[in-house]
């Protein structure tokens, strides 16, 4: 899309918005004006309106000092969801796959540059975020993520690549372009992805593609497990099998509902 063609239509006091909208998340429930601003890069006035108007419209709640999301919030992906068979498919064979594996399990697919839980199935927490559905990371530094950008199309990868900031989150994550577009090929060539403490240090998670009826990959499973008592080999050896097996299964359900 060009630019003269962006600026005919677009809205930037719609993007603002949903900026604001954005600046919460689990590990920050409740801002202060001043914090919004800060965040979306607004002046303070500019952050009092958007924030105001989404209070009138229901998304927003404020005690005077300090602003925070309402449940309403929700309607704004909900429409998504109900659309898509693809979480209420995957639910069931995640459930099964957690309690053979005693792990937990999410499905997730990618919004831009962001991977996005759309189903989970939890056990112990591992990670220091609260991941729910509708948690966002990077795409680059999760195994889903790298699983998802491994299986774009050449000119969508090259164009990910020239405007994503790959910044280190761990000793190990990996922050150069070219070892990147490396790593996503092998990814694509072996089928998984196993990430080894890049998005954060003690966790490790392993991936694989789901695939629609046409074989174009539309999401990727992942199992994400404690370094401590897992190594990569034995992800691969014990986790793994498990977790195509179940990839498998959803497909074969998703390729039914879709005919």
């Amino acid at each position: 899309m060009g630019d003269q063609e962006r600026e005919a239509h677009f809205v930037q006091s719609l993007e603002r918005g949903l900026t604001v909208i954005r600046a919460f998340d689990g590990e920050r429930r409740e801002l202060t004006l001043s914090d919004v601003a800060r965040i979306c890069d607004l002046t303070r006035a500019a952050a009092r309106r958007f924030l105001l108007t989404l209070a009138d419209l229901g998304y927003v709640t404020t005690d005077g000092r300090l602003f925070r999301l309402t449940p309403r919030v929700l309607e704004l992906g909900y429409a998504y969801l109900a659309g898509s068979s693809l979480p209420d498919i995957a639910e069931p064979h995640l459930e099964k796959l957690v309690a053979e594996v005693r792990e937990s399990s999410s499905l997730c697919v990618l919004d831009g540059d962001d991977i996005v839980y759309v189903s989970r199935v939890p056990t112990t927490r591992i990670m220091t975020a609260t991941i729910t559905v509708g948690t966002r990371f990077p795409a680059h530094v999760t195994s889903v993520g790298r699983v998802l950008l491994a299986h774009l199309p050449d000119e969508q990868l090259d164009r990910h690549l020239a405007r994503c900031e790959l910044r280190p989150l761990t000793p190990r994550t990996i922050v150069s372009p070219p070892q990147l577009r490396a790593e996503l090929q092998r990814v694509r060539k072996q089928g998984y992805a196993i990430m080894d403490q890049e998005l954060e240090v003690g966790l490790r998670t392993v991936a694989a593609p789901v695939r629609d009826g046409d074989g174009t990959v539309v999401a990727a499973v992942n199992i994400p497990v404690h370094a401590s008592r897992n190594s990569v080999d034995s992800v691969r050896r014990d986790l793994l099998p498990a977790l195509l097996a179940t990839v498998a299964r959803i497909e074969a359900d998703l390729h039914v509902v879709r005919r």
